[in-house]
């Protein structure tokens, strides 16, 4: 499970100390724990790994209730395409032939049930036909901060689910185009992969250029462990390999470096309702909202006012005639600004921290 990441978008609240992963956006308990729990009986315990910087591990451990063996710690951060070839790595030593599942902390999935089952149905499609699966939602609404995925020809999936060969990968298009892929039958890029440890790993190597030298280290890493073993070189620490690795690897999406490049991928249609929370709109599609469309989280009280975001993470908020604003109080900082600019938060945010 991915859980790293600041979750800028939903600043002040989330910040590198407390990320938006340990955050009870999406209900009443921090977003990892939920993700945890709809896992639970899709794999023993002993075989679930928390990627994270360093620095989250304590505040996670805290939340989850997990062991320093539950987590496995990224050196430094270069987006999902070394981590998960990096944990995928990982695996094969201890299995080659192990299926990876990999999962965001800061979704909003339900029902549980329909989620493990078509994660079930996702490890026996890339386990027989040896292939990278993503996890294809169906959209409600055109939506421009997603990724999409363009079906090709059907494949034969576990019934009743339903995939394809995937055609192609569009990135976060414009409102227009977003209304016309959801026009043409397109899905939404949950970010949920699964795939066999080995296919993967043979992938990123001969279609990675921003991998495949990182790959290689950690070969000849493990080559050298042989040889240590045998009385004829040092083996490298875990912690070595990893620094090593991600020193040497780029910062890339997994998405841009493997799976828009091989024709080895499918799509398996959710068949469970999913929505990402990256941003504070997506607050507003799932929590409720009161008569006047306000959404709001904590102490805040409102009065005549409509369709507004509130969240009161300390003390108390009180909006009085105003529509369409975003508000945020923490104990450090209160946030104030139009709905129509939270695309830009992040922006601005990268522009108050240079000044």
């Amino acid at each position: 499970m991915l859980a790293g990441g600041v979750g800028s978008r939903f600043w002040p609240l989330s910040t590198a100390r407390r990320p938006k992963q340990l955050l009870p956006l999406a209900g009443s308990r921090p977003l990892v724990v939920d993700a945890l729990d709809r896992v639970e009986g899709l794999a023993p315990p002993e075989k679930v790994r928390v990627l994270a910087g360093r620095e989250l591990v304590p505040p996670l451990q805290e939340v989850t209730g997990l062991g320093d063996e539950s987590f496995w710690v990224e050196p430094r951060s270069k987006g999902t395409g070394p981590a998960l070839a990096w944990a995928a790595w990982r695996i094969a030593q201890a299995d080659p032939e192990a299926v990876q599942v990999s999962l965001h902390a800061d979704a909003v999935i339900e029902p549980a049930e329909a989620f493990r089952d078509a994660l079930e149905a996702g490890i026996r499609l890339a386990r027989r036909d040896r292939l990278l699966v993503v996890v294809a939602a169906t959209p409600d609404r055109p939506e421009t901060g997603f990724g999409y995925v363009a079906p090709g020809s059907p494949l034969d999936a576990p019934a009743p689910h339903r995939a394809w060969k995937v055609r192609s990968f569009v990135e976060k298009p414009d409102a227009a185009t977003a209304a016309r892929y959801v026009d043409q039958g397109y899905r939404w890029n949950t970010g949920i992969f699964i795939w066999p440890v080995r296919t993967f790993l043979e992938e990123a190597t001969a279609r990675a250029p921003e991998l495949s030298p990182a790959l290689a280290l950690l070969q000849d890493a493990e080559s050298g462990r042989g040889d240590a073993e045998s009385g004829r070189s040092d083996a490298p620490a875990e912690e070595d390999r990893a620094r090593a690795f991600f020193q040497r690897a780029e910062s890339v999406a997994v998405d841009v470096a493997v799976l828009e490049r091989s024709p080895r991928v499918a799509a398996l249609e959710a068949t469970f309702r999913w929505d990402d929370l990256g941003s504070w709109e997506s607050l507003a599609r799932t929590r409720p909202a009161d008569a006047m469309g306000n959404v709001s989280q904590g102490h805040v009280r409102l009065g005549e006012s409509a369709n507004n975001i509130a969240v009161a993470d300390s003390g108390r908020v009180v909006l009085l005639g105003v529509d369409d604003l975003l508000v945020v109080r923490t104990d450090e900082v209160t946030l104030v600004m139009p709905r129509t600019k939270t695309p830009r938060l992040k922006q601005y945010l990268a522009e108050i921290e240079t000044e």
